[in-house]
């Protein structure tokens, strides 16, 4: 079993033998190695492997879209940006994200369990010298106590309550960062359905007014080119005849700019709701109406009381401040001495053992001196965050309430400048009915059926454009206030139960009509 001992000459031999042996590969592969490290270099993607990215992408991106069937409500606007918004997704993503993250931190509390298991082997044999302690001489005796290849194993549970500690107050700062995650997936909720709601009546106005726009142009240019064959044969005044197409040029870039401008609301309402970019979505035909104009009569101290219950913004600053407060506790558990509890099932195979199985427990107890010339900077950079984190929560309250009156005071004008095109279109309407009377009898030119025309176009599309900021500034307004519409998990729903929902939920002031207090803010995430 024993192996025969090496004269002392030979042992100093193979040492050096060893050195020489284990140095030079390794400083070889330490060279090869950093040799590669040093070559790597930026290598730019190829149109061969950006193509099938993008081919998938665009797979993923229309996966379980249900098609637009017919006419587009708003409800159904509503709903299908909520569902299939690809920008919401990715709230979504990072709220779960967050959540998982919280599963992972709880696990830092318990304690660590390590298995462990490796092969050690050399080219030479241990062997250990001794020397007399009375006289000072070396022993000629050698002993070998070790094999020269042998396996270890070790199953290790190791529990540090300092870890335990600040395990704890991370998980909670962790639960925290989740509630905050929920909190910016609701205020994209509130730039969501502002964004469509606005995007909805433009593409209104664009299908209502496209058709309209277009003929009134090929009257135009008929009437451009009557003129100019006119000036030609010298029929009337030359300069009647450039001050006639000069109006009627006029019109043109006029009725070309309102084409121009209602072309992209097909194109920003596709993007919202996750339809194809290249397809004219088909708008329903609704009355155009004012909304409810009960919120103004809501006085201004409720709404902001239920603002600064509600609002996402603010909310998430209270999540901050939390976090800044546990942040101070964790500091505080560092100053403590760190008590480290081991206990181990260890393994080896050197046959010179003569148990090659035990168990090994120990308590270990250790404390950073340092600390304590410390601890007075930590304490006062964590209470510092503290101190940032209200000043933050403060400057947020402020800016919530001067939200809240400024878009108060807008939807009131935009309600103003609505009804005053509506009275506008509606004035038009009667010119033009008119003009087309006078025109059938012949005493209307076509400069003036076009001018009236133009007219005409012009004010509903300043009507339709002034529904939609209405539209825009109650949302903003809804959003200051912290108000959504209830619905359920957008993942578990059906478009059709999740546009039902919506629908359902259209009237959103009915939470302040109903109730004395601020309604509870809905934090769950919708998966």
């Amino acid at each position: 079993m024993f192996k025969k001992n090496y004269p002392l000459k030979n042992v100093q031999s193979e040492r050096g033998f060893g050195l020489r042996s284990v140095v030079k590969p390794g400083v070889l592969a330490a060279v090869v190695f950093l040799y590669g490290c040093a070559g790597i270099q930026p290598v730019p993607l190829t149109n061969a492997e950006v193509l099938p990215a993008n081919q998938a992408d665009q797979t993923a991106i229309r996966k379980n879209v249900e098609p637009i069937q017919g006419p587009l409500t708003l409800e159904q606007a509503l709903a299908r940006a909520l569902k299939y918004n690809l920008a919401r997704r990715a709230k979504m993503m990072e709220e779960a994200l967050a959540l998982n993250q919280l599963d992972v931190n709880k696990y830092d509390m318990l304690p660590s369990l390590v298995a462990k298991a490796g092969y050690a082997t050399r080219n030479n044999d241990h062997i250990n010298l001794s020397r007399n302690a009375l006289t000072g001489q070396p022993s000629s005796s050698q002993f070998i106590s070790q094999d020269r290849s042998h396996e270890v194993a070790e199953l290790g549970l190791t529990w540090n309550i300092l870890d335990f500690g600040l395990g704890y107050f991370g998980a909670q700062q962790q639960s925290n960062r989740v509630l905050i995650a929920a909190e910016k997936r609701r205020k994209a909720m509130h730039l969501l359905i502002q964004d469509v709601r606005s995007a909805f009546w433009r593409a209104a106005s664009a299908q209502k007014l496209s058709g309209e726009v277009k003929a009134t142009i090929a009257t135009a240019q008929e009437a451009l080119k009557d003129s100019e064959k006119a000036a030609e044969e010298r029929v009337r005044n030359p300069l009647e005849a450039l001050r006639y197409q000069r109006q009627l040029l006029e019109n043109l870039r006029l009725l070309e700019a309102i084409n121009q401008e209602l072309s992209s609301a097909h194109v920003e309402l596709a993007a919202l709701v996750n339809a194809p970019l290249g397809e004219v979505i088909a708008i329903s035909e609704v009355d155009l109406q004012n909304s409810d104009d009960s919120i103004l009569n809501f006085p201004v101290q409720q709404l902001e009381e239920v603002a600064l219950m509600q609002n996402a913004d603010l909310r998430e600053q209270h999540y901050n401040a939390k976090i800044a407060r546990l942040e101070t506790r964790k500091t505080l558990v560092r100053m403590f001495p760190n008590l480290s509890l081991n206990y181990a099932l260890k393994y080896d195979s050197d046959s010179y053992l003569l148990n090659r199985n035990w168990n090994e427990a120990g308590l270990q107890l250790s404390f950073n001196l340092f600390n304590l010339l410390t601890a007075p900077t930590q304490i006062s950079l964590a209470d510092a965050g503290v101190t940032l984190a209200d000043q933050r929560r403060m400057a947020t309250q402020m800016m919530v309430l001067t939200q809240v009156h400024l878009a108060r005071l807008q939807l009131l004008n935009a309600k103003s400048q609505f009804a005053r095109a509506d009275t506008i279109y509606k004035v038009d309407q009667k010119i033009a009915t008119i003009g087309r009377n006078r025109e059938s009898a012949q005493a209307q030119s076509k400069l003036e059926r076009v001018s009236n025309d133009t007219a005409g176009i012009l004010s509903l599309l300043r009507r339709y454009q002034a529904l939609a900021q209405v539209e825009k500034n109650e949302s903003q307004l809804l959003a200051s206030l912290g108000l959504e519409p209830e619905i359920g998990s957008t993942s578990e729903l059906t478009l059709e139960q999740l546009t039902a929902q919506v629908k359902r939920n259209r009237d959103p002031w009915a939470a302040l009509r109903n109730a004395a207090q601020p309604v509870p803010v809905n934090t769950k995430a919708a998966q």
